[in-house]
């Protein structure tokens, strides 16, 4: 029997991390496991920009609460969590790491060759370097992944 007590969705606010959420939230629902939600921003210290990198964390940060309802925290425990890095990859292994999480479910965008070629992927470089498995979602073609919203609507239909 496969033991999971916690479960890690790393985001970026992309569609492809929202259905990542979505199976995660499932997963840990199903294995009554506690839910991780981490978003690794970039580090905007040495980065010259016009907007106040202040407010900008701030929006980050709430956005990032917004992922986790009230049930996520009362049922699963959940957590919303934001690093700082310019290494997205790495700091995601060692949050899991630290934690001791069980499973990473993330999502990916699908990227042509070239692009992923030049630029790498995330969600390879987590899968390949992870203390755990990794359930890649890529943002779906067909609707396999659907909201709880979508879902409560189908079940009054």
């Amino acid at each position: 029997m496969i033991a999971m007590r916690k479960v890690l969705v790393p985001i970026d606010f992309a569609e492809a991390s929202d259905a990542a959420l979505v199976y995660a939230r499932n997963l840990a629902t199903t294995f009554g496991a506690d839910l991780h939600v981490l978003h690794v921003m970039d580090n905007l210290f040495l980065r010259p920009m016009a907007n106040d990198p202040a407010a900008i964390e701030t929006g980050i940060a709430h956005c990032l609460a917004e992922r986790i309802t009230a049930d996520d925290r009362q049922n699963l425990g959940g957590v919303a969590v934001m690093r700082k890095s310019d290494a997205p990859a790495e700091e995601i292994v060692r949050y899991a790491e630290r934690e001791h999480i069980d499973l990473i479910v993330m999502g990916t965008q699908g990227r042509g060759k070239v692009a992923h070629l030049l630029m790498g992927s995330v969600a390879q470089k987590v899968v390949r370097t992870a203390p755990c498995p990794v359930l890649t979602v890529r943002h779906p073609e067909r609707e396999s992944v659907v909201s709880d919203t979508m879902e409560a609507r189908h079940d009054h239909a």
